[in-house]
């Protein structure tokens, strides 16, 4: 029988918070671990099943990693960096691994429903906590937006591949995408495919996006083993054309494939043995995705020139049909992609969802978000309402304005784990942690530098955008979450 958490009357009794005083300490007021783990799993009405193993989370890691990185933004990439996109590939796992590493070392302490949110929470306050969790809005809701513009290239492919017919750009394009644009349909579709999902309850969508994982791999795999067949040196042989700065700028859009390693963290409070399985599904999903992106890259740059990949769409199979002559090779590769961002949308939605019921229940945002349905043990009315957001999304906006969008969004939240890391290991030396970070402060510190760097690297109108996004949290937590937080509440 699967653990659905103990009841509120078994759990031990909360630790008590000190009373905040003043403008700046109502803002710095800490959730205390103790407490945060001890409310894990319990929403309004129900709780959260505990039925993820460690090789689930991987795949949830995996899933919601790698996908629209590669198949999608690679074409998008190429053209800023030329042949050395590969370096630009390192860089940004880099960064990842840097995080990662924090991540680990925080999902075994703190194995909790809220990712990163939650452990600014326990470190640096509410106002940060609030931040850092906007944040993880943008990083979530928004990519599931641009994966799902992606996924409606690739199944374009496929349809040509296999019936002759695409849908129309009207219907599968964002307005001022291309001419006469009203709406990108698939992106709308998968979305809600992916709702309807997470819906049938956690352990029921692990296993589907485990058997979407498996196809992605083995997708990616063939497209090596082909597009090898065609690998041209010469195409190596400017690596560099448009320098340091142009290797920079695709780093910090590539940095956008690999968000979603940290979702198994946002799988806490549904995890058989989080301490244990949250830190090593974590670096073994990091490991896995950065071979396989290296990897492709390093083949597609070799089977095409890098100035062909200006305008490509669903260019992992444009390079297959070029390298063998046939279009039957693309239209396999497409159908293995269109399965594999569907994960990705999948596991990101979900990852999305479990952040806003972390945040409902500490008060921040509405109740709604917080209901678990007793029948599956999810948030429902949660998914709904965030799908029918991020299908929205999808449905109207060009994939590159996501993009970059999400990277500095991530990017951010990040670098506010790292600097997590140092704060609860000055303040809590002594609690127990079952992962820890190598070599003291030393990588904490270097997550934080790769991130600020890689968001120094995106443009002003990205930047511009982030503000605004910042702003709009920043209102609503002083207008609704400051108040009706639960720490204010239990100070009155």
């Amino acid at each position: 029988m699967l653990d659905q958490g103990a009841p509120p009357q078994d759990r031990p009794s909360p630790p008590s918070t000190p009373r905040a005083t003043g403008l700046v300490g109502r803002l710095m007021r800490r959730k205390p671990v103790e407490l945060l783990v001890a409310e894990g799993g319990q929403g309004e009405g129900g709780s959260l099943r505990r039925s993820l193993g460690m090789w689930q989370l991987t795949m949830i890691s995996i899933g919601a990693t790698l996908g629209t990185g590669i198949f999608v933004v690679l074409g998008e990439s190429v053209p800023k960096a030329g042949p050395a996109v590969t370096i630009s590939f390192v860089i940004a796992g880099l960064t990842a691994l840097f995080s990662a590493l924090s991540y680990a070392e925080l999902a075994g302490s703190i194995p909790v429903a809220g990712s990163s949110y939650s452990y600014a929470y326990a470190t640096m306050g509410e106002l940060i906590a609030w931040v850092c969790g906007w944040c993880l809005v943008l990083e979530y809701g928004v990519s599931v937006a641009a994966v799902a513009v992606g996924w409606g290239e690739y199944l374009n492919e496929l349809l040509d591949g296999t019936i002759g017919v695409t849908i129309p750009d009207a219907l599968s394009a964002a307005p001022g995408e291309v001419d006469g644009a009203i709406i990108n349909l698939p992106g709308l579709i998968v979305v809600l495919l992916a709702m309807v999902f997470l819906l049938g309850g956690a352990k029921e969508s692990a296993t589907a996006n485990t058997i979407m994982v498996i196809v992605k791999i083995a997708a990616l795999v063939l497209f090596c083993t082909i597009g090898f067949m065609g690998f041209k040196s010469g195409n190596y042989a400017d690596f560099m054309p448009l320098g340091t700065a142009g290797v920079s700028a695709a780093a910090a859009s590539l940095f956008f494939s690999y968000i979603g390693f940290d979702a198994a963290s946002t799988a806490g409070e549904e995890a058989k043995n989080p301490q244990r399985d949250l830190p090593r599904a974590i670096m073994l999903s990091l490991i896995i995705v950065t071979a396989l992106y290296v990897l492709v890259a390093a083949v597609a740059v070799g089977a095409w020139n890098w100035t062909d990949f200006e305008g490509s769409e669903a260019t992992l199979a444009a390079i297959m049909n070029d390298v063998t002559g046939q279009s039957m090779w693309g239209t396999i590769l497409a159908a293995g992609a269109v399965i594999s961002i569907a994960s990705v949308v999948l596991t990101v939605l979900y990852g999305q969802t479990r952040v806003l019921f972390a945040m409902s229940r500490d008060g921040l945002v509405p109740k709604v978000f917080g209901k678990v349905s007793k029948k599956t043990g999810t948030p429902r009315v949660n998914t709904v309402i965030v799908s029918l957001f991020c299908g929205a999304l999808a449905s109207v906006i060009p994939l590159g304005k996501l993009v970059d969008a999400t990277s500095i969004g991530t990017l951010f939240a990040f670098g506010l784990v790292n600097i997590a890391v140092i704060v609860l290991r000055r303040t809590r030396p002594d609690m127990p942690r079952t992962f820890r970070v190598p070599l003291g402060w030393l990588f904490p510190v270097l997550g934080f530098g790769f991130c600020a760097y890689n968001m120094f690297s995106l443009d002003s109108v990205t930047w511009a955008v982030f503000g605004v996004w910042m702003a709009v949290g920043l209102v609503f937590y002083f207008l609704y979450g400051m108040s009706r937080s639960r720490l204010a509440s239990a100070e009155k």
